[in-house]
């Protein structure tokens, strides 16, 4: 019988919720009746920190999209419904982030101004777009896209882009009217207007980045001096922007900085938004398209890293296929509400995971405390100074830069290193499109090249066992009739040739060898130009009187080679393990050199 609970190192419970449990969301746990008021408690506390920390940051990305900043409540209450009801991850905390935000802004400002009426009703379309998107691949079962955008290609776009957020984001902290686009045009557009410089916004907006830095690196420190414990100090610390938030709010009403040149963020409607669907205009659908897609795939990406990790860090599962239903349920109540493309953010996920939240019940109750904050609270922010806002957005988003990954690829994998650098460069100087672009075809460039040129091993015996290695690295016994060659790779259109010229100038070389051995233990596939290669390799070697025989091909391989008729033209055999195939052969030449040699020690025994 599995245990009810286990426990984590901060010593909260949960239900052991693998399988079935949460793998048809929120409703699918209701149904089967596995949801009890304590498990409401775990996810009320933790749905109260998470929308303490996610007020500001709403308001934040909300600025960042260059959307009104109430846009960021409304995207922070129904999205994070739609997640719960079909999303998996008992953790993620689905709203506004750094990147889609900075992808919407990408995408809209070239069609209308921001801030418009027009730019809000395209925001609603892009993320209307994405939720369908996420939908249509959920529902075809297509998560494995995902895997399209590696590792090094989506860390040198999101460090890319977070030196573009950062950089636009500068004329909140200096009031300087910073143009967003590529790196060159923004640092000249910081150039130009240098001389605009407001001193009194320079001076708050370097104390809030100041504040905000040290809260984040040390302020958990301070309160575990303090006797917190390690969970509980890390939850303060991460409210230190919400504190901050009313400080800065006091300070500008107290001081009338407002009419001292510091912008703020002024009136903010108050109620909940209203549901409502735009006007389609196919010139506008086309146009948004490609952006749609590329906001879908990378929120997919990076939600589905985070709710990965958060699930292997309680033995939990996360089904991708339902994630991607989850995000799309989540990006249509974004667009139905008058909001922006959202996806898994990696901040309030930690919170949720610190506060002991089980189950999607908690983003369902933080979209309850958004509600409360966006009915009651939004007179509130009317002295909020802009210049917080691009603190919060430029802390968030330094722990983004990660130069170590390119001395770590450069040492692992020269052609990783040359894609992580090929997104970077194409992010800062050509844009996050079509840097996006540049960095998979650079790395599937690098995947076609290097399966175009298969690394193949003549192999020989280790001496006193029956394995067979290297012969560049390992003291090995050869037959000197026998050519035994292992491949690496699997076999297709990209390195047939390769395989059949390697074979050709092996045996060019040595005049004695009278059998060839291909070891298929590193073939994992093969296609139809593998098979003809096999084939036409099969009738050159017979012309020169030697025997092709195969060894230990994998089962789905040999199923493939029974639907051709190289099994039946082979001149050799297809043995089930390398030393078989030596020791048969050996044997067989043994027998061909000396006729009678078989039929004496028969007599003698």
């Amino acid at each position: 019988m599995k245990p009810e609970a286990q426990q984590n190192q901060a010593g909260e419970t949960w239900p052991e919720l693998q399988g079935p449990a949460l793998q048809k969301g929120l409703w699918g746990l209701f149904r089967q009746g596995r949801y009890n008021t304590r498990l409401l408690r775990q996810d009320g506390l933790a749905a109260l920190l998470v929308t303490l920390l996610l007020i500001p940051q709403s308001l934040a990305y909300a600025h960042l999209a260059g959307l009104p900043l109430q846009a960021g409540l409304y995207a922070s209450i129904l999205p994070a419904l739609g997640y719960a009801l079909l999303g998996t991850s008992g953790v993620l905390a689905v709203g506004p982030v750094a990147i889609t935000s900075l992808l919407t802004f990408s995408a809209l400002s070239p069609l209308a101004t921001p801030g418009s009426s027009e730019y809000l009703l395209l925001a609603v379309l892009l993320a209307l777009m994405s939720g369908v998107c996420l939908l249509l691949m959920g529902l075809l079962r297509m998560g494995f896209l995902a895997n399209f955008l590696s590792h090094p290609v989506m860390s040198g776009f999101v460090t890319a882009a977070a030196i573009i957020i950062l950089l636009s984001q500068l004329k909140g902290v200096t009031g300087i009217p910073v143009t967003s686009g590529t790196l060159p045009v923004e640092l000249m557009s910081l150039w130009q207007g240098a001389d605009q410089l407001h001193g009194l916004t320079l001076a708050l907006g370097l104390s809030f980045i100041l504040l905000l830095y040290l809260a984040k690196k040390k302020l958990a420190v301070v309160f575990q001096k303090l006797g917190w414990s390690a969970s509980t100090a890390s939850l303060l610390a991460r409210m230190a922007p919400l504190l901050l938030l009313v400080v800065a709010i006091l300070l500008v009403a107290g001081a009338d900085l407002d009419h001292k040149g510091v912008k703020i963020v002024g009136e903010l409607p108050v109620g909940l938004p209203s549901l409502q669907l735009p006007e389609l205009d196919l010139a506008q659908l086309t146009e948004l398209l490609p952006m749609a897609v590329m906001i879908s795939l990378i929120g997919f990406a990076e939600s589905v890293a985070i709710a990965r990790t958060f699930a292997a860090k309680r033995r939990q599962q996360v089904n991708p296929n339902r994630e991607l239903l989850g995000l799309g349920a989540a990006n249509l109540a974004a667009g139905f509400s008058g909001a922006f493309p959202v996806t898994g953010g990696l901040s309030r996920t930690v919170v949720n995971h610190d506060a002991g939240a089980v189950t999607p019940f908690a983003s369902l109750l933080t979209a309850g405390g958004m509600t409360l904050a966006l009915i009651f609270f939004t007179g509130w922010f009317y002295y909020l100074p802009q210049a917080l806002l691009s603190a919060v957005i430029i802390v968030a988003v330094i722990s983004l830069i990660d130069w170590r990954q390119l001395p770590y690829l450069w040492r692992f994998s020269r052609s990783d290193a040359w894609a992580w650098l090929a997104t970077v460069a194409g992010v800062l100087f050509l844009g996050l499109e079509m840097g996006l672009v540049l960095g998979v075809l650079v790395s599937l460039g690098a995947w076609l090249a290097k399966n175009s040129r298969p690394h193949m091993a003549v192999v020989g015996r280790v001496p006193g066992t029956e394995h067979y290695r290297n012969v560049q690295r390992y003291q090995v016994e050869l037959e000197p009739h026998i050519l035994s060659l292992r491949i690496d790779e699997s076999l297709m259109f990209a390195n047939a040739q390769e395989v059949e010229q390697r074979v050709l100038l092996e045996i060019g070389d040595n005049r004695e060898i009278r059998q060839v051995v291909l070891m298929g233990s590193g073939i994992n596939h093969l296609d139809a130009s593998g098979v003809e290669m096999l084939e036409q390799l099969n009738h050159l070697l017979k012309e020169q009187q030697i025997e092709l025989h195969l060894s230990e091909i994998k089962g789905p391989v040999l199923d493939r080679l029974k639907r051709s008729q190289l099994l039946e033209a082979l001149t050799g055999e297809v043995f089930l393990t390398q030393h078989q195939a030596i020791a048969r052969l050996t044997q067989k030449r043994r027998e061909q050199a000396e006729p009678g040699a078989e039929d004496a020690d028969q007599k003698a025994s």
